[in-house]
């Protein structure tokens, strides 16, 4: 099991959520029926409950399954994906999200996207706190207010000469989650990523979270840096005085 002494310090209402690789289905994870649409953040939102989620490359969200690493091919978008990101293609199609100008904007965005495959059928969500012994996660993702996420940039760029060691590129928040993530994990420093600022998955959001996700590596030299850190100064505990204490 894994105790967060950052967690602890944000006072998290959820638990900060473990992304895992495996050959083989949690028994009782929830999910998705298989052929049954529904938003990665969903299963994201289940960790962080307390309650271990799975999401397998035959359910889900096509769009979900590039995010996390499944496939690289937007092939399934009706239409053409740089369309469905930016003006849509006209009567027949799925009416364009209007995210990018123009629909070479929006290539251009797919093209500079990390082409990941995982090797694996699942990908699991669990809360940190059950990961196990022999378990090693891929990544951690908080989900957190700004009183919350200031304190995880600003320990993010803590031991670095570095001030970009968080990102908040424009994404899917599957992608921020996901490839974005892995692909920072291969890097000799890498980032964490700031998501949630997709309005597509807002609705599955609470209105005050963002996502921050960190490759796993990361979050355990993080949480090494914790003791004799801001952590221990009166400008903390002045922020930490004004955050809900978390439900037990």
């Amino acid at each position: 099991m894994i105790h967060s002494r950052i967690a602890d310090e944000l006072k998290l209402a959820q638990s900060p959520v473990a992304i895992l690789f495996s050959n083989e289905r949690p028994e009782g994870a929830q999910g998705f029926a298989e052929g049954k649409w529904g938003c990665v953040i969903a299963l994201l939102n289940v960790a962080a409950k307390g309650r271990v989620a799975v999401l397998d490359a035959k359910s889900g969200c096509g769009g979900g399954h590039i995010g996390m690493g499944f496939c690289e091919d937007y092939a399934h978008t009706p239409g053409g994906i740089e369309y469905f990101l930016s003006t849509g293609r006209g009567e027949g199609y799925p009416e364009g999200e209007r995210y990018f100008k123009t629909s070479e904007l929006a290539r251009s965005f797919v093209d500079q996207m990390p082409r990941i495959t995982i090797p694996y059928e699942y990908i699991v969500f669990k809360p940190l706190e059950q990961v196990t012994e022999g378990e090693k996660p891929e990544s951690v993702v908080f989900l957190a207010n700004p009183d919350q996420l200031s304190p995880l940039v600003v320990l993010a760029n803590y031991d670095r000469a570095l001030q970009d060691s968080v990102i908040i590129p424009f994404a899917a928040g599957c992608q921020s989650i996901g490839i974005l993530v892995y692909a920072e994990a291969k890097k000799p420093q890498p980032r964490a990523v700031l998501g949630g600022i997709d309005i597509s998955e807002r609705p599955c959001m609470k209105p005050e979270q963002l996502t921050f996700a960190v490759p796993y590596q990361r979050f355990l030299e993080m949480e090494g840096n914790v003791e004799g850190s801001f952590f221990q100064t009166k400008s903390w505990e002045k922020v930490r005085a004004r955050i809900p204490e978390p439900e037990k």
